[in-house]
């Protein structure tokens, strides 16, 4: 864990042209989530595109400090930061270019022409309307006129716009966001252009001229500090500004470190607050504020936040990735998931094309159960991790901050931040302070690609009413009885010798996974998985070696349904769930108690979920369905479940290894 670095990025640029971006929606273990009560929202996995984990080539390096920003013009990327030289190549000889900097993003070249001189650290870039760039920071002098904190730049020249009239002489300029002609500004400052203003404001990205409408207020910092607005984002549909930073107040209403802003006509304080950024996380003097980074999702719906802080969850989310849902009202929110680190910081989030994207000193995700190492559930994931927004499990994606054997001399391999994780046009671009990435050299920032990434589609399971119960009869044998949701058919007996030392089994599309009974391992069992046609049952492999802490062999019955493995358990009377990733088969650190009502899970040997229903047998050999709704106060309903099939029809419904296939 580490304290924040100054930063900070482009939060705002995604905004500029719909023609830069194109964000599919997007709906992404992990530890505590809501209880009974809050368990209306269930996001449901959507498909994704991921970048490369192959970094591009062609991008310059910087050294000293760190990359904070990202903007784009046309072919031309704009970087901003505190670093001090630049060079186009590893054996190229460095030049003295200070805090900005531009280079065209299909050669890599360094731009000749737009030299600005500033005499401060660049935290956030705009591309603004009219052929601008917008920079806000920590400089007062601009090519040599006083232009403290804020300014619009020529793209070509680097020249002073002088026609706009922007200023943050009260304090530095943290974060912008661009919302159409709007320009939201955050930062550690009580004026901006001479007009009083604590932390937020909005200006005419065309003018720089102070919207007046807009007078929301971040006041009093936590633990005797001074208060400022950290990150900021804009919802894409223009209606919320989520607000972060050292603040106890926002407007003279009580919100700790975050809050909402409507913004959909005169902008007013959101009733929203969250108490799990109130409790304070590691030592104050070190973690002043632990949000470090927001974003929202592409439909508005949801947002994210990444943070710091060390030691304190799960009274309060340190070291963490969380989401929150943007229509829930009133006090005490709490995320929708959890995703801790085991207390490494989160510096950086971005959401682009489905996919949740984070950077920082983290090493691990799905790590909640240890501090400082690798506990039950961990993921490696060294500084830079994918996760889906539906559950906030890993995705597998996993280039690494690491430079190995590529790095030149003098650079290093490993920094305690990464201040920007931005989607540009052709890929993921990132700035850190080290310079390995991927196993490759890159100095300060660099570039995953969108060429040789791939598409994530969500896998469940069919959503037909009609198909075939799998019943396991003996080792490697299996009765396939049709099954149209209420009545049971005639069953064929079917020889699976793949389908051996089947305990609990469920199928996601085409493929199934179960527990198999393994000599020799710490469980005394693991989990397989397997492709299914429908007919053949194919040869198993192990489903991620970084489910091996799990005991599957105590599973009596399991189903899987939108990023959640549902299941019962040994000597427990429960119905529980983990999250569950089929884009690389990880399991969720933290197991859930799903409310329910009148059943005696106990029982339960062997359960799938067809159309909405619970299928499940029993220690008396009976099988009965239920419906199932995990949006509901109780998920579950004992009265209303049915008597599908007794013992006395031919088959006894009383072992584990059962699954449901259209097929």
């Amino acid at each position: 864990m580490h304290p924040p670095s100054f930063r900070r990025r482009n939060a705002g640029s995604r905004r500029v042209s719909a023609a830069l971006l194109t964000l599919a929606v997007g709906v992404a273990a992990v530890a505590a989530v809501p209880g009974p009560a809050a368990a209306a929202v269930v996001p449901v996995p959507a498909p994704a595109t991921l970048v490369s984990a192959d970094p591009a080539d062609q991008t310059p390096h910087a050294r000293d400090g760190e990359t904070r920003a990202f903007a784009q013009v046309g072919n031309t990327v704009f970087v901003g930061g505190s670093f001090t030289q630049i060079r186009r190549t590893a054996t190229a000889a460095w030049t003295t270019q200070r805090y900005l900097f531009a280079y065209d993003r299909t050669t890599g070249q360094i731009s000749t022409t737009f030299l600005p001189v500033l005499d401060g650290a660049v935290n956030a870039l705009v591309a603004g309307p009219g052929g601008t760039v917008i920079v806000g920071g920590t400089f007062r002098n601009v090519n040599g006129v006083a232009r403290r904190n804020l300014v619009a730049l020529d793209p070509s020249t680097g020249a002073i716009v002088d026609s706009w009239v922007g200023r943050s002489d009260g304090g530095t300029v943290r974060d912008l966001v661009l919302h159409g002609d709007d320009l939201y500004v955050a930062g550690a400052f009580n004026w901006l252009n001479g007009t009083a203003h604590s932390g937020l404001a909005r200006i005419d990205a065309a003018t720089g001229e102070i919207d007046s409408t807009f007078d929301v207020n971040a006041t009093v910092g936590r633990h005797d500090t001074s208060s400022y607005v950290w990150t900021i984002d804009v919802s894409p549909d223009g209606n919320t500004l989520v607000v972060g930073g050292n603040f106890t107040l926002l407007n003279g209403l009580p919100r700790n470190q975050i809050a909402l802003v409507d913004l959909t006509g005169t902008p007013s304080v959101i009733d929203w607050s969250s108490e799990k950024f109130v409790a304070p996380c590691g030592a104050p003097e070190t973690f002043v504020h632990y949000v470090q980074d927001v974003r929202f999702g592409a439909d508005s719906s949801w947002f994210v936040v990444g943070t710091n802080g060390g030691s304190g969850w799960p009274a309060a989310y340190c070291d963490a990735l969380v989401r929150f849902e943007t229509a829930e009202r009133g006090t005490g929110q709490v995320a929708t998931w959890v995703n801790y680190t085991g207390n490494d910081t989160i510096t950086s989030v971005e959401v682009a094309d489905g996919v949740v994207y984070l950077g920082g000193h983290f090493r691990w995700l799905n790590n909640p159960n240890a501090s400082d190492r690798a506990g039950n559930g961990a993921v490696d994931r060294l500084g830079i991790g994918a996760v889906n927004p539906a559950n906030g499990m890993p995705l597998n994606w996993n280039p690494r901050r690491a430079g190995g054997s590529a790095l030149p001399s003098g650079a290093s391999n490993w920094g305690s931040s990464v201040p920007v994780i931005w989607r540009g046009s052709d890929g993921l671009y990132f700035g850190h302070n080290s310079d390995g990435m991927g196993n490759e050299y890159h100095g300060r920032l660099g570039m995953f690609p969108l060429a040789g990434g791939r598409t994530v589609t969500p896998r469940n399971p069919s959503t037909a009413a009609t198909g075939n119960l799998h019943l396991r009869t003996a080792d490697g044998v299996l009765a396939k009885v049709p099954f149209d949701g209420s009545t049971l058919g005639t069953p064929a007996t079917v020889s699976q010798p793949n389908w051996t030392g089947a305990g609990a089994t469920w199928q996601v599309s085409d493929r199934i996974y179960w527990s198999r009974a393994v000599s020799g391992t710490t469980t005394g069992s693991r989990l397989d998985i397997s492709l299914y046609n429908g007919t053949t049952i194919g040869a198993s492999w192990e489903a991620s070696g970084y489910n091996a802490w799990y005991n599957v062999g105590a599973l009596t019955g399991a189903f899987f349904v939108d990023g959640r493995l549902y299941y019962t358990r040994t000597g427990a009377n429960a119905l529980y769930y983990r999250y569950f990733e089929p884009d690389g088969n990880y399991l969720g650190a933290t197991e859930f108690t799903a409310p329910t009502t009148g059943m005696t899970w106990s029982s339960v040997r062997g359960m799938a979920w067809v159309a909405g229903k619970i299928v499940y047998g029993a220690t008396d050999g009976t099988l009965r369905t239920v419906p199932f709704d995990p949006t509901t106060a109780q998920v579950v309903t004992g009265s209303t479940a049915t008597v599908v099939a007794t013992p006395s029809t031919g088959l006894t419904w009383s072992q584990p290894a059962m699954f449901f296939s259209v097929q």
